[in-house]
């Protein structure tokens, strides 16, 4: 006989239909456009015209010009810059909402994904006002007697573009971390305590080490994010502020070589898969050893 009020699990099966539409989204998306810019990195441009027979002249010209691959590398580090930097700052603030009780909480880490919902163009443009010459930053400066004048340190050159991605990239980098820290089980913090353990003991034994899989993610999202930004370069780096994703922008309009665009786009998926690669890695490995 059967107990009133208890119903036995439905299982749901997905259709074929459903599945095959499911795998075939990433694959149109994602892989397909890939594989167009591979094989357009093979060709090459004559006199404006693409030309479409093999050639390795693309990667040749990117590993061999004197220009090409310096930037790149300075590129590179200067996301590495903006990933730790961030992180750096974005890890207090999820603690700090980690303390927090009840509603407010959950209140202001909305508060704090509100610039998400923004305009991209809006947020640069807000935060080159803040860094300009007679920007916030500046006269904050000269009032605390910093500088004697006003300085064209944070607007226009490489600094600008850390700082402007920095602020643009933040919450990325607060949520993934705030996730990870919140899935701490509060036993285990409340064990070390009863065990007499400081604060500080605690914080490196126990909340530092499992929360280093959502600092990872959010390195590796930070720097993905930072390394395919052109616009943000093109608004606050002037002349000198001049990153691979500049190029890459050139590359398929002004200059219209769009086989050497797609040759330097190739090269730039490359660090972008194995940076992905290595946070995932990374991230698994530490839960799995903790």
């Amino acid at each position: 006989m059967k107990s009133a009020g208890l119903a036995r699990p439905v299982a749901i099966r997905s259709s074929p239909l459903v599945t095959a539409f499911a795998f075939a989204l990433p694959v149109v998306f994602v892989l397909v456009p890939l594989a167009i810019f591979l094989v357009y990195s093979f060709f090459s441009v004559d006199q404006g015209q693409i030309v479409y027979a093999p050639t390795l002249a693309n990667y040749l010209r990117f590993f061999t010009d004197p220009v090409f691959l310096p930037v790149f590398w300075r590129t590179i580090v200067l996301c590495l810059s903006v990933a730790v930097i961030s992180i750096l700052l974005a890890y207090p603030t999820a603690y700090f909402l980690t303390t927090l009780r009840g509603r407010w909480r959950y209140a202001l880490l909305m508060l704090l994904m509100v610039p998400l919902l923004m305009s991209y163009v809006i947020k640069i443009y807000a935060i080159r006002s803040i860094l300009g010459l007679n920007g916030f930053l500046n006269k904050a400066l000269v009032g605390l007697g910093i500088l004697a004048e006003p300085s064209n340190l944070f607007v226009f050159n490489m600094n600008a573009i850390l700082l402007t991605l920095t602020l643009l990239l933040i919450p990325f980098a607060i949520l993934p971390i705030f996730l990870a820290l919140e899935r701490i089980p509060q036993v285990l913090l409340r064990a070390s305590d009863d065990l007499g353990a400081s604060s500080l003991q605690t914080f490196l034994r126990i909340t530092l080490p499992l929360s280093l899989s959502g600092v990872a993610s959010a390195a590796s999202f930070v720097f993905v994010l930072a390394i395919g930004d052109f616009l943000t370069p093109q608004m606050v780096g002037g002349i000198s502020g001049f990153t691979f994703g500049r190029i890459l922008y050139s590359q398929f309009g002004t200059a219209y070589n769009w086989p050497f665009g797609a040759a330097l786009s190739v090269a730039l998926a490359v660090v972008v898969i194995v940076a992905i690669l290595l946070g995932e890695r990374f991230g698994r490995n530490r839960g799995a050893s903790l």
